[in-house]
């Protein structure tokens, strides 16, 4: 019996404020999602260790 592939995929979260500043290094997070609910792209505020503060960063790729 194979595998049934479930609705919940990795997503990977880059921090947009950090990206626009020009600051070196980046802030990525990977979450999971269900793509049956939240077609669309996920927006999450969480803490950006380099800038030390909480950003809100969006799904990439």
């Amino acid at each position: 019996m194979a595998k049934k592939k479930g609705n919940r995929i990795q997503v990977i979260l880059e921090c947009t404020e950090h990206k626009a500043s020009g600051l070196p290094g980046t802030s990525r997070y990977i979450s999971v999602k269900n793509r049956k609910n939240t077609p669309e792209r996920i927006e999450l505020k969480k803490y950006n260790p380099i800038m030390k503060k909480y950003t809100v960063h969006k799904e990439i790729k």
